[in-house]
């Protein structure tokens, strides 16, 4: 409510009904009595003024519009009740506008509108003040005097002037209006005031609206002087604090423990938190404030708030956006690996055109030794960011990642936390290391705790249990590294991106060798490459021979020993550099060869065949031994084997008896002789169906005295009814099968698309045979032509018993 112009004279005694031109006005409602000016621009408008001046009585109609974004209305979008005003004095401005000081005179009711020539006019009834002086009405206006006195004081905006305003006017219907054009409300709630002709009823309403607004003056005074009460108050504190210190300062004391509340206050102000995180370390440090500093709760709280300043809240590293000089980076410092080097890139690329995507959640399988954990930190030196490793082999405790509670002695953020603080960083490359050896016990699942970190829908309000507050892992890029995923639960395999990083070929070991492994063992050792030197050949004897797995530990050992014993002969002047190690001297070094290609040697007898097997460590190869002897056609497996492997077997067995007249097996074997299958190296548990092939045909070799072809190695799963079906581990399989020496490879013909992993030197040395029978892998590994003249010698016995027995005789064996 703000008063403005007082009331001057109605301006004479009006006729009941009048012709007017009227004005359509928006956003205000205009009383009777109150002077006041108005804005006219719109050519109606201007128009109708115009035609008012023309009159000696200056008279207009004003009536609001209903809709005020309306800017031509009709009859229609007017409210029926109006105001007839005197136009007090008229001036034009630039823009064809006038600036009009307009008296209200009297409400009017429109009866009928006229027609009018670029303005509106309208026949309206008037309604002039009429005087009541009962006694209810000199209440009610005492009332409202008292109330709009109360509101004028409680303003400080409003005018002194108003207060004398109310006091000098005794008319309830003048000073009804007056407070009603200044009141706080809406224009529809004024056009309902204007439309009360009762002036008992329209003081009424007056008064309801000054009790609402006496109600929020008095609140909001409430809430400054309390406020102005607090700030007085901590202005008084801070003065007296601060003639404290000055004190203290001459005197040469210091307040420690005030210096430590201060110190605390500028780490949370400076550690840039979120509004909600430093709301909660300022009560925590309140709290503190009004402990003992000997207290344990004392520590315990300055513990937890040095950890809430430490992290890095809103502190990034910069990413290295250059696709190029990442790549060159991840080429320099390894060898291969393409698939996942081409998924940093891509990663890269589109970081570079969204600056605020997700950080991705990679996983890496394969077998050990091949770069994973390495290959980790070139991403971290490639894109520019800190790295920071957690190793989860072993990890049993779901509070290891999410931290224990603070009301536990002795409790620490978890993992995840302490791992962001060390980073010093938001946005690390975070390496979880052999997240496939997570365990569980009864203090939890710390791979169900993981579901949150890894989940890029989540992890933007992780919730430490020791900080209790949410920090934001989504920039974080999360590596996970792992030997084999089926031991990772489903639901968190479900959130990674798996990338296999397969083993390395002789090629790429040999060229790992001499771009990285051979340069960092001269350096450990104190070497240079011109106090040794180990030639190509020697190279090579030392992978093949000294050597067989998926990756390059074994081989880096390996060199190391032969850089030891180097640098122990020059030490000792025993010989002069250069060193030139040949394949002799590998020998004299390192001692008998390790690994033979033993294949010819262990399937020069029949019942013996050559599998493919796929491993944590990569692949291998896998014999199977079949062997008879007199029995009752039992069947002993042994070489401790898992239950699928056993079905195989089985499997393997039945079909075989199923087909044995075909295969020139007699039928009598089976009843007359006992099967026993071995699979060696016993201590090593083995299983799956992929040794079906494999199988049958060590057992059809057995039973046939067919040698198998040992240049021949193969894989994959059967049925009972021959067919053979895909498996999986291709890329790791024909890698084993090229180390030890196999030059044909029997698979499963809708394995054929797999090859495409296969690096092009080893699918060159090697032949693949694609199979979808049994009969096809017999043919192959056992000969057609044997198997043909087999199948016929056992017809002709089956025809000679045949004959005996129709003559009555009996056949000898």
């Amino acid at each position: 409510m703000a008063f403005d112009t007082p009331p001057s004279s109605d301006g004479g005694t009006l006729p009941e009904s009048l012709d007017i031109p009227v004005l359509a006005i928006r956003n205000t409602v205009i009383f009777p009595v109150l002077a006041r000016p108005i804005n006219v621009g719109r050519p109606k408008s201007v128009k109708a003024v115009e035609e008012a001046l023309a009159t000696d009585e200056r008279l207009l109609g004003i009536v609001a519009q209903r809709n005020p974004k309306t800017d031509d209305p009709g009859p229609d979008e007017l409210y029926e009740v109006g105001t007839v005003v005197k136009i007090l004095k008229m001036v034009k401005v630039p823009g064809n506008k006038l600036n009009v000081i307009i008296q209200g005179v009297a409400r009017v009711k429109v009866e009928r509108w006229l027609d009018a020539d670029g303005s509106m006019r309208a026949r309206v009834r008037t309604f002039p003040n009429q005087p009541d002086e009962t006694d209810d009405v000199s209440d009610l206006l005492r009332n409202l005097r008292e109330l709009a006195q109360k509101i004028i004081d409680l303003s400080p905006q409003i005018p002194s002037e108003a207060s004398f305003l109310v006091r000098s006017i005794d008319e309830p219907e003048v000073l009804a209006d007056i407070v009603a054009s200044n009141l706080s409300i809406s224009s529809e709630d004024k056009q309902e005031l204007l439309e009360t002709f009762d002036t008992r009823e329209r003081i009424e309403k007056v008064i309801t609206i000054l009790n609402k607004e006496l109600q929020v003056l008095e609140l909001s005074n409430k809430i400054q002087t309390e406020v102005k009460g607090e700030m007085d108050k901590a202005q008084r504190e801070y003065f007296l604090r601060e003639q404290l210190k000055a004190i203290q300062k001459e005197l040469g004391e210091v307040d420690e423990r005030q210096e430590e509340f201060e110190e605390l206050k500028r780490n949370i102000k400076k550690a840039g938190m979120p509004r909600e995180v430093e709301k909660v370390a300022f009560k925590e440090l309140k709290r503190m404030a009004r402990m003992s500093p000997g207290a344990a709760e004392y520590t315990v709280a300055r513990t937890y708030l040095d950890w809430l300043c430490e992290l890095p809240w809103n502190k990034s590293s910069t990413d290295r956006l250059d696709v190029n000089e990442a790549e060159e980076i991840l080429e320099s410092d390894h060898y291969g690996l393409e698939k996942v080097k081409q998924r940093i890139l891509e990663f890269l690329a589109v970081r570079k055109l969204k600056q605020d995507m997700k950080g991705p959640i990679l996983c890496l399988v394969g077998p050990p030794g091949v770069g994973k954990t390495s290959l980790a930190k070139s991403v971290a030196r490639a894109l520019h960011r800190e790295m920071v490793r957690i190793s989860l082999g072993g990890v049993r405790d779901e509070a290891e990642i999410r931290g224990h509670r603070r009301t536990y002695i002795g409790s620490m953020p978890g993992k995840v936390i302490k791992g962001i603080k060390k980073a010093g960083t938001n946005n690390p490359v975070f390496v979880l290391d052999e997240i496939d050896k997570l365990g569980s016990d009864y203090r939890g699942d710390p791979s169900s705790a993981l579901l949150e970190v890894l989940d890029p829908e989540q992890n933007d309000t992780f919730q430490d249990h020791y900080l209790d507050v949410t920090f934001d892992l989504s920039k974080v890029m999360f590596i996970a590294t792992a030997n084999v995923p089926d031991t990772i639960p489903g639901p968190l395999r479900d959130r990674m991106e798996i990338i296999r990083v397969a083993g390395y070929t002789h090629e790429e070991k040999r060229q790992i060798a001499i771009k990285y492994l051979i340069p960092e063992v001269l350096e450990e050792h104190g070497l240079t490459d011109e106090m040794l030197t180990i030639g190509s050949e020697a190279l090579d004897k030392v992978i093949e021979s000294y050597t067989r797995e998926a990756g390059v530990r074994s081989l880096k050992r390996e060199l190391a020993a032969i850089a030891r014993w180097t640098a122990k002969e020059i030490a000792s002047e025993d010989r002069e550099p250069p060193v030139n190690v040949d394949p002799a001297m590998v020998e004299t070094i390192r001692g008998p060869i390790h690994f033979f290609k033993e294949v010819a040697e262990r399937t020069s007898v029949p019942g013996v065949a050559t599998g493919l097997a796929w491993t944590a460590v990569g692949g291998d190869i896998l014999f199977i031994e079949a062997t008879k002897m007199k029995g009752k056609g039992g069947l002993t497996l042994t070489g401790s084997l898992g239950d699928v492997m056993k079905e195989s077997v089985s499997v393997a067995r039945s079909f075989v008896r199923s087909t044995a007249i075909d295969l020139g097996i007699p039928e009598s074997a089976f009843e007359t002789l006992d099967l026993h299958v071995h699979v060696p190296s016993g201590a090593i548990p083995k299983d799956g169906p992929s040794a079906g092939v494999t199988m049958i045909t060590a057992m059809t070799s057995l039973l046939t005295g067919l040698k198998v072809d040992p240049t021949v190695a193969m894989t994959g799963e059967i049925t009972l009814r021959g067919a053979v079906l895909p498996v999986g581990g291709i890329k790791e399989k024909v890698l084993a099968a090229h180390r030890a020496g196999i030059r044909k490879v029997l698979l499963p013909s809708r394995n054929q698309k797999d090859l495409i992993e296969v690096p092009d030197e080893i699918q060159d040395e090697l032949e693949f045979v694609f199979v979808s029978r049994m009969e096809e892998v017999l043919h192959e590994t056992l000969g057609k032509d044997n198997l043909d003249r087999l199948r016929e010698e056992l017809s002709l016995v089956r025809q000679a018993e045949s004959t005996v027995k129709a003559t009555g005789g009996e056949a000898q064996a």
